[in-house]
């Protein structure tokens, strides 16, 4: 590589790799995960989300712990359902985002 050289990963394109992640890539299907991020696709370090190696996120293991015990108790307390204003509008940058936002309709589902 010349000197200068800038070197981009194309993760929001790995993460929709139909050879790594099957013929279903494209679809919301958090059960691939269900034994470990290691074994959910046919590579090991094919999930980029923290990224990987020593130089990966320092605040991995918290941001995971922490989904795990707020999600749920997020998810026992309200229903959510798409504003009609959202926008459906992709946007590349890093990662796989809402271009215009996602505005949400959160409903208490306590009494």
């Amino acid at each position: 590589m010349p000197e200068g050289t800038v070197l981009t990963i194309p993760i929001a394109t790995i993460h929709h790799d139909k050879e790594i992640w099957g013929e279903d890539a494209n679809e919301f299907k958090p059960t691939r995960f269900e034994n470990g991020v290691t074994r959910s696709g046919k590579h090991p370090n094919a999930l980029l989300s923290f990224s990987s190696g020593p130089r990966s996120c320092i605040g991995q293991n918290f941001a995971m712990i922490e989904a795990k015990a707020v999600i749920p108790v997020i998810l026992q307390r309200f229903s959510f359902s798409l504003s009609p204003k959202y926008v459906h509008a992709p946007m590349d940058v890093i990662t796989l985002r809402p271009k215009f936002g996602l505005p949400m309709i959160l409903k208490s589902l306590e009494m």
